[in-house]
This record gives C-alpha cells, structure tokens and sequence, in this order.
C-alpha cells in the first residue's frame, strides 16, 4: 500500500475527503504537501459541495481522489463514494481509500492505545498499531481505549473511553510516510464482511385441510 508521500509524488494535486465523523473535511493537497482545508457541519450530499466552493477547485482538476471508506458515518461515507463515482465517469482518476481508525492509530503511535468506532449491536470496531481493524463486542475491548470526535455512537461508550481529535489538517503530516491508502475502482463504504441474506422459498396459501 502506498503513502500519503508516495500518492502526492505520483498524482498531486489530491483531493481528499472525508465523511466519517459529524464535520466533513475536504482538503486539496499540493505535491509538496501544502494543503488547504475547509470544513462543514452540514449533511454529507450538501457538505462536500459547499467545502469545494469554499476552496475554489472543481474535481476535475484534481490528479486523484482519496476518500475515507470508514468506519464511521455509513451514509456520508457512501455518499462521497457516489459523488468519486459520478466524477470519474465524466474525468476517470485514481482513487485511493483509507481506514479513519489507522489514521487515528498511527498518528498517535502508541502500541498500547486502541481506537474504536461503534459497530452498532453492542459491538465496536477496533484497531491499534499492532492489531487489524476487528468487530470487537463491548466486552472483548480491553486496555486504553480512544474514539475519535465527532463520531456518533448508538451503543453506550465503555467507560473508560477516551475522546481524541478528529482532524486530517493535524494528523495526515503525522503519518505521511506510513502506508495507509489503498487503490480501489470501486468506492464504497468498508465492510467487515459482505452482508448475507436469508433466502425463502414462497408458497402460494392454503386452507387447512378440515
């Protein structure tokens, strides 16, 4: 997997974004790392349209894209993975994905330290410098424990949960060098696994028999 570094060398400018917390963040970075950002509150669909307006740059005029694929907010996740969809249908580029936790992680760079984001159904997702991102229940999470801000949660924090700033401007230059981002030709939202359906058989109804 390439680094950030790498990715700017190679395709710059970037434009970046990411939906996984309450404040989406669009940044353009330059090939020698210089990077403007802008923030909004809003709704994904509107929020990253009104950050682009503020920084002056259309997407076809960046060389690729980078977008968070997770965890975090499944819905502006996949609402920025349609918008690079759309974008490279008209002006096809690179996008490469990364993980909103390993960026946590790994700017923090304590092996001790696990970052979380919730799972939904008593279950978080779970990842450090020395372990993989895992679906963790809330009693299999052990040791110091961060969530990053702005990520909304439905079940109840453990206890000893710390909050930690979620913001790409501070940590990207602190993990330029590390190897976070991976290319993809689909966008989409990261899941753990691929969702499963139960799958029946209809049958026409009857009366009882008498």
């Amino acid at each position: 997997m390439p680094c950030l570094r790498q990715l700017l060398s190679d395709h710059a400018p970037l434009l970046l974004i990411d939906a996984a917390s309450a404040r989406v963040q669009t940044g353009w970075i330059e090939a020698d790392a210089s990077a403007r950002w802008e923030t909004a509150d809003d709704e994904a669909g509107v929020a990253v349209f009104r950050c682009l307006a503020a920084l002056g740059v259309q997407p076809a005029a960046a060389s690729a894209f980078i977008f968070c694929d997770g965890p975090g907010s499944v819905l502006g996740i996949r609402t920025v993975a349609m918008a690079l969809r759309a974008w490279n249908v008209l002006s096809p580029k690179p996008v490469f994905a990364y993980h909103s936790l390993a960026i946590v992680a790994h700017a923090l760079d304590r092996a001790d330290l696990t970052v979380i984001a919730d799972a939904r159904r008593d279950a978080w997702h779970a990842l450090s410098t020395t372990s993989p991102l895992r679906r963790l229940p809330t009693a299999g999470l052990t040791g110091e424990l961060v969530m990053p801000e702005g990520f909304r949660h439905w079940t109840p924090l453990p206890p000893s949960v710390a909050r930690t700033p979620y913001s790409l401007a501070d940590l990207l230059p602190r993990v330029i060098d590390r190897d976070l981002f991976r290319a993809t030709d689909e966008p989409d939202a990261f899941l753990h696994e691929e969702p499963s359906y139960a799958t029946w058989t209809p049958h026409i109804h009857r009366a009882p028999a008498p």
